[in-house]
């Protein structure tokens, strides 16, 4: 999903999101320790994503603190 769509979502379901792709990343990491995993990318793929979805939680949170102090 693009950047601009994530940003549509409300917080609760970038919440929600995060919470199944912090699951799939350990679900991944678990593949990997015991040779299962085949596509290695998913791993640093799964990461960023969780990364983007944090970036724009957080961004929003700062957004509705300077709207507070203003």
């Amino acid at each position: 999903m693009a950047t601009k769509e994530l940003r549509d979502l409300s917080t609760g379901e970038l919440e929600s999101r995060v919470e199944d792709a912090r699951e799939e990343l350990m679900n991944l990491r678990f593949q990997q320790s015991t040779g299962e995993l085949t596509d290695h990318t998913r791993v640093r793929v799964t990461r960023r994503h969780i990364a983007r979805l944090l970036t724009i939680i957080h961004e929003r949170e700062l957004f509705t603190n300077l709207e507070g102090e203003a």
